[in-house]
């Protein structure tokens, strides 16, 4: 374990780097690790290169969003601080809600904002212009992920049964009311029972 010694001042500085981080994440969180490794390793000192590394691993790994690594991060910087024990932990704990709460804090914020704002101007032709420029990107972009998930299990070309379940579920989800999370199911046993 990599021993540190943080004041409060540097607690505030932690949940301050990743308040102002928050909203250049573009790309995702990961596109701002080079930044964060500088920031935790070179100049502050308070995370190992190995540390660093293994958090971003484990928590691309682990289920659930890619965001979790800087939970992680923040944890890391809180258990070598706290040492171990009780005292860690609880380090570990404040290390991860400052990271996360700074991290999702003004894009929670700005999107709630921008939210509200298309509700209230939903007539104005800038506002239906843009939402409708929207739609082919994210289907694009969705599909293009499709195509990226399905080209990784190598049979993307000739597996007729996965080309059909698509086109059902992109019907389904097209002209019912059905729940997604439904489908994500159905999807989940046909795999499951080795049918796609």
């Amino acid at each position: 374990m990599h021993t540190i010694t943080l004041q409060p001042i540097d607690w505030l500085n932690l949940f301050l780097y990743y308040l102002s981080l928050s909203l250049l994440a573009v790309g995702g969180a990961i596109s701002l690790a080079p930044d964060m490794q500088r920031y935790l390793v070179e100049r502050n000192g308070w995370l190992t290169d190995v540390q660093f590394s293994a958090s971003i691993a484990i928590a691309q790994a682990a289920p659930g969003p890619n965001v979790l690594f800087i939970a992680l991060l923040g944890w890391n910087v809180g258990l070598n601080a706290g040492g171990a024990g009780t005292g860690g932990w609880a380090l570990g704990l404040l290390g991860a809600a400052l990271c996360m709460l700074g991290t999702m804090l003004p894009s929670a914020t700005l999107t709630w904002l921008a939210t509200r704002w298309a509700q209230r101007n939903s007539e104005r032709r800038a506002v239906r212009a843009f939402k409708q420029g929207m739609a082919p990107i994210v289907i694009g972009l969705v599909m293009a992920t499709a195509w990226v998930l399905g080209r990784a299990q190598g049979h993307i070309a000739t597996d007729w049964a996965l080309w059909l379940l698509t086109l059902v579920v992109a019907l389904l989800v097209w002209r019912t009311r059905l729940h997604l999370l439904w489908l994500l199911g159905a999807g989940a046993l046909l795999g499951a029972l080795g049918w796609v």
